[in-house]
């Protein structure tokens, strides 16, 4: 069977991390993507050359697309990209607000032109407001939006180590452009989206600004805790050794007060009773938890919780992950050779595809240009 977007035209004019991994996930469900580079490349080429030679970050969310440098500033490159344009299903940028309408790529020009076009203008903090022009990138909108404040250790705020900001922008641009194509097959017409960082993760933290909000306290830093569950975190094991257990409801707490830890009145106990309580006391909690396991391997209480059908897992490192049992592989071309990626979340029940080659930088800039009767 055919993927589901092969036949759809993308024109991305990206760079980065956040509309490269949207139109990434378009291309592995068969959209043709054409990737307009500016001639000395996408900045993300040349963040790192661990994979192989190549950048993590660009192996990652590059794949399955075709690569075409255009100086758009140049009137016959952006004549071709006018032409393709004019064909294209769905036009995606992410460069400062602005900068493509003033290049003569305004959304709204564009979809007059090919009224099925669909448009998508990623931006750090949104085209209107105060924050408008400012430069946006992963870790600064991961400290604007608060979510440093409540990621870390209590002693200092912490990065989250990977770029949630982009992933979940792009993540957003994916959903509302799925949308926009299943609204196109009945109305025929295209549409303008546009997504910010920002507001990506202003959603992502609805929880703890509705705490803010109602009770005038955010949740607190606590490493590897939850703030609003317990017992729910990490615990130190006989050895030295990490688990991070969870309890979400009032029957896993029971039998793990009988089962794991063999307290059984413990669950009775007011300072206990709800999972309220147990956060309000939280301390002496963790301290009647620690006391039982510190006298238990790792092994021992993975037996515990198994039969007591608790929740846990172990405080791996990337190490780990590597060889984790659980994990999924694929391989990738890249310029540099074959690389190895995670493969795609999404499965497709009977149905396997492979990941199409990651291009090297105007791989296929003359092929293009023939196509489109631009000839060099």
């Amino acid at each position: 069977m055919g993927l589901a977007l092969e036949g759809v035209l993308v024109v991305a004019l990206e760079q980065a991390v956040a509309a490269p991994f949207c139109t990434s996930r378009l291309a592995d469900a068969g959209a043709r993507v054409i990737k307009v580079e500016r001639p000395e490349g996408d900045f993300a080429r040349s963040y790192d050359d661990v994979a192989d030679g190549e950048s993590a970050y660009f192996v990652w969310v590059n794949r399955g697309k075709e690569s075409i440098c255009l100086n758009i500033k140049d009137s016959r490159d952006a004549d071709l990209l006018r032409r393709i344009l004019c064909e294209a299903d769905i036009f995606i940028q992410n460069f400062a607000p602005g900068a493509a309408a003033r290049a003569g790529f305004d959304a709204n020009e564009l979809r007059q032109a090919n009224p099925r076009l669909i448009t998508v203008d990623i931006t750090g903090y949104g085209a209107s407001g105060p924050y408008r022009d400012m430069k946006a990138y992963d870790l600064l909108v991961q400290c604007e939006s608060g979510l440093a404040s409540i990621t870390g250790a209590p002693d200092q705020p912490g990065r989250v180590g990977v770029s949630v900001c982009d992933i979940a922008c792009g993540m957003y641009a994916h959903a509302g452009i799925l949308e926009a194509l299943i609204e196109r097959q009945r109305t025929g017409l295209g549409k303008g989206l546009s997504v910010s960082l920002f507001d990506a993760l202003a959603d992502w933290m609805t929880v703890p600004l509705l705490h803010q909000q109602y009770t005038g306290t955010a949740p607190a830093r606590m490493g590897l805790n939850h703030p609003s569950i317990a017992p729910y975190g990490a615990y130190t094991c006989k050895g030295g050794a990490q688990l991070v257990i969870a309890i979400q409801n009032e029957r896993e707490w029971i039998r793990f007060c009988a089962d794991v830890l063999e307290l059984q009145t413990l669950a009775e106990d007011a300072p206990y009773l709800t999972n309220i309580a147990r956060c309000t006391n939280r301390t002496a909690l963790d301290d009647k938890i620690n006391s039982v396991f510190s006298n238990l391997t790792p092994q021992e209480l993975e037996r515990r919780l198994l039969q007591a059908k608790i929740a846990f897992g172990a405080v791996n490192s990337v190490a780990d992950l590597v060889q984790h049992p659980q994990l999924r592989r694929t391989s990738v071309v890249t310029p540099s050779g074959m690389v190895e990626l995670v493969a795609p979340p999404v499965k497709i029940s009977g149905e396997q595809h492979p990941l199409r080659p990651v291009p090297g930088l105007g791989e296929h800039t003359d092929a293009i240009r023939r196509e489109y009767h631009n000839d060099i």
